[in-house]
């Protein structure tokens, strides 16, 4: 059945919000559900370590509403429709979206809010600080048992992330970053690589061969990754050298990780080269470049020539 992003919203919510939950589940509309989330000051949205610690509960409380209906190796249990472009869309989507916003904004009541699955109404461009999220980040993978999805939730404050998280709760795994503060996988401090001519990278394949050919070095291509934000954080933790999205990502995919690579010694950018800004109208993006800050100009000027 098609889902009508405007018209059957109020469907969804009814449903899900406080839908009987799965066996082992509180309903999450219950405040006492898992892990207590301290409210913050109205000047928290400036506290980058309170910040990247409110995310990151809140997301591990989503993993966990999520996982309740994911199945390793099999098809989701949770109800899958279509949404308006062609993209699935789960009931774990949109219970996760709901705890998350509901979570965040109590502490964050200040901040304005864009999700992916979330109808925007453009009210949060009027608001200094913004909270970013896709509650589930490769749906598609999720929905057929592939563990490579994750939770994502930045908050920006004038227009750059001072906090992020992306958690992937089927392989256990969290990056958190927090402005100043630097960056961590599972607690250990992240670091990406640095290493030249680069040897691996994550990508469209189509892509990342025009950038080693113009660089002239064979470069190894990583098994396709779901998650968009899963894949840049592979950058900021130096499995791969680089990664590349292409065009048509938008801000909930990429806001959370851009924080990490920034904070791991990296950098994400568009064509132009420049930090990406972010509580714009306008939430759709060009491809980008996830790499070493200390990366040559030549990495730079092979993906200008990769995406034309």
């Amino acid at each position: 059945m098609p889902w009508n992003e405007a018209g059957d919203e109020g469907r969804a919510r009814a449903f899900l919000d406080c839908a009987p939950p799965p066996a082992r589940l509180k309903p999450s509309c219950d405040p006492s559900f898992a892990a207590d989330i301290p409210p913050l000051s109205v000047d928290a949205d400036i506290d980058a370590l309170a910040a990247r610690d409110l995310l990151a509960s809140a997301a591990r409380e989503a993993g966990v509403v999520a996982l309740e209906y994911f199945r390793p190796g099999a098809r989701t249990s949770a109800q899958v429709e279509t949404k308006v472009g062609g993209s699935p869309v789960t009931a774990a989507d949109l219970a996760a979206d709901s705890l998350l916003k509901r979570r965040l904004l109590d502490a964050l009541p200040e901040a304005g809010w864009l999700s992916e699955e979330t109808i925007d109404d453009f009210e949060r461009l009027g608001r200094r600080s913004l909270i970013v999220v896709d509650p589930i980040d490769g749906t598609r993978a999720f929905v057929i048992g592939d563990p490579h999805w994750a939770v994502s939730a930045a908050l920006i404050v004038d227009g750059r992330p001072i906090a992020g998280v992306v958690h992937a709760p089927a392989l256990d795994e969290t990056y958190a970053a927090a402005r100043g503060g630097g960056a961590n996988f599972n607690g250990a401090p992240l670091a990406a690589a640095a290493g030249w001519p680069p040897r691996a990278a994550a990508g469209p394949k189509p892509i990342i061969q025009a950038m080693a050919a113009k660089l002239g070095s064979p470069v190894e291509i990583t098994p396709r990754v779901p998650s968009l934000a899963y894949r840049l954080c592979m950058a900021a933790l130096g499995a791969v050298d680089f990664a590349v999205a292409a065009e048509n990502s938008h801000d909930w995919d990429i806001a959370a990780a851009d924080l990490l690579l920034e904070e791991a010694g990296a950098r994400l950018i568009d064509g132009s080269g420049e930090p990406l800004l972010y509580n714009a109208r306008q939430v759709r993006r060009g491809a980008l470049l996830a790499a070493s800050a200390a990366a040559p100009p030549s990495l730079i000027e092979a993906f200008r020539a990769a995406i034309g």
